[in-house]
Order: C-alpha cells, then sequence, then structure tokens
C-alpha cells in the first residue's frame, strides 16, 4: 500500500526516525504524529491517482448521497420539508465521517500484515493513520457545508463558535469507536460485518432523515439522545447551523469526557497487547 512505501521511505531519510527503534515501546508523540500524517497524505494522494476526478471525489461523494436521498425522500415520499436538503447534509455529512472513519479503522491492522510481519511498530499507528486520511477528506466537505449555510441566508453568529468544541467532540468519539472497532477486528474478523449492520442501523436511527426533535415523549426523546451520541451530535450541527440555537454543554462534556476515558484505555490495551496483536494479525 502507498503508506507502507511511505514508512520505508520515511525510516531511510536523514533525519527520520528509523522505525526499528521504535520497536516494543509507545512513539513520542512528534515521531507518532509525523508518520501518521506523512502515510495519510501519501494514501489520499495514491487513491486520487486513480479516480478520474481526483480530488473533486471528496466533495462529489457526499453530495451524492445527499442528492439520492433527497430525491426518495422529498419526491417518493413525499416527506421533504423547507431547506430538506441542507438538513440532509446537516445530518449526512458526519455521519459520513463517522462511518467511513470507523469502517477503514477498523479493518486498518489487518489491512497492513505485510508491513506488521516485517517490523515491530506499534499496531494503534494504523487506525490512526486511517482517522487521519479521512479527516483530510472531511474538512472540504465541512467547507461546502458552511458556504451552504451562508448560502440559504444563516447569519454567521456568536452561536458558530459552538462549532469548534463540537467538531473537536466529534472527533474524540470518531477517534475512540474506531479504536474500539479495531482492537475487536484484529481478534475477530467477523466485527467487520457486525460493523457494517451497526453502520445501516445508525442511519436510520440517528436523525438523518428526520428530526429527533419530533419525538413528542420527552423522556424517549432524552433517551434516544443518550443512548445514541450521534443522534445529539447530529442534532448539534443543526441547532447551530440551521436554528442558531446554544448546544447542551452538560451532554456535550459527557460525551467528550467519555470518548477520551476510551481513548486512554485503549491505547493502554494497544500498548500491552501489541505482540499478541502481531501474532493474530500474522496467523489471519
Amino acid at each position: 500500500m502507498a503508506y507502507q512505501r511511505t514508512i520505508i521511505g520515511f525510516t531511510e531519510g536523514r533525519r527520520a526516525p528509523n522505525i526499528k527503534r521504535l520497536s516494543g515501546k509507545l512513539m513520542n508523540l512528534k515521531r507518532f504524529i509525523t508518520i501518521v500524517d506523512l502515510q495519510a497524505r501519501a494514501e489520499l494522494k495514491a487513491e486520487a491517482s486513480k479516480l478520474s476526478l481526483s480530488y473533486l471525489w471528496w466533495v462529489l461523494e457526499p453530495l451524492l448521497f445527499v442528492a439520492v436521498f433527497y430525491v426518495v425522500f422529498s419526491f417518493l415520499l413525499d416527506r421533504g420539508t423547507e431547506n430538506f436538503v441542507f438538513f440532509l447534509m446537516c445530518g449526512k455529512v458526519p455521519f459520513l465521517w463517522f462511518s467511513k472513519t470507523v469502517t477503514q479503522a477498523s479493518s486498518s491492522i489487518l489491512a497492513n500484515k505485510g508491513l506488521i510481519a516485517s517490523t515491530q511498530i506499534d499496531k494503534v499507528i494504523f487506525p490512526y493513520i486511517a482517522i487521519q486520511e479521512v479527516v483530510y477528506k472531511q474538512w472540504v466537505v465541512f467547507l461546502v457545508l458552511f458556504v451552504m449555510a451562508l448560502f440559504l441566508g444563516t447569519a454567521i453568529t456568536t452561536h458558530w463558535l459552538w462549532l469548534i468544541p463540537l467538531i473537536f467532540v466529534t472527533y474524540l468519539m470518531i477517534v475512540a469507536i474506531s479504536l474500539i472497532g479495531a482492537a475487536i477486528t484484529t481478534f475477530i474478523q467477523d466485527f467487520r460485518i457486525i460493523i457494517s449492520m451497526g453502520m445501516l442501523f445508525l442511519m436510520f436511527a440517528s436523525g438523518i432523515f428526520w428530526d429527533i426533535n419530533d419525538i413528542q415523549d420527552a423522556y424517549w426523546r432524552d433517551m434516544m439522545l443518550m443512548i445514541n451520541p450521534l443522534a445529539f451530535l447530529i442534532d448539534a450541527y443543526r441547532k447551530i447551523l440551521m436554528y442558531n440555537e446554544p448546544l447542551n454543554l452538560y451532554h456535550l462534556s459527557y460525551i467528550g469526557a467519555a470518548s477520551v476515558a476510551t481513548i486512554t484505555g485503549l491505547h493502554i490495551f494497544f500498548k500491552r497487547a501489541n505482540t499478541k496483536l502481531t501474532q493474530y494479525v500474522l496467523q489471519s
């Protein structure tokens, strides 16, 4: 793969860290971020070189998704509302970020069997490379989302500042779920099927095509937002970009804190299970 070649090239550079010297210990943060960034950009470049429209697909793919669902729900099912396209985009853009990252990161360790067989690099780096790949694509899509909000007449107010912690917490949650998926899938490859089915369920249960605030019973509405943090985050993007409303800071902080705790625990797990993960990958 492209980032396998980049790792080899990176380790051969005059000032580059020797990847073998990183064996058996967690890379320092600077080296870790540098390698992740290099591999992510190399993979994106290789992917874009295979497509006629290259990087333009970063924007076209989510827009095509929105267009398909808009036709189905607005015309065929006659369930569209005012500004329904933007309503869909506010839900579909964060969901695609979540689903594509978790799906790709969950299989990232197994996908690098050849590299794992030749080096002792910490396995946690592979999910992060997948996460970073999607981040590079996502900022362009979010930019399109913000431009569309302005085009539809949404005024930029101080409420837009809530986008900073909202996007950050979304990223933390995605990292946490991605690391869980990567850890489980490495030991149980069939878990990839569960992830695919789970994404399908979340697509319909997270309020992408419908407004979760339409649930009349306050208890069940709050329960849905509590057990499905993705639904809360999608609703939060709509509150800011469509309605200029503030967020529930307590709920947002809860998701962020839970994500940080999960990430910390998974890093400890990956460090202690590094050798065992290698064995499972090579035997797969």
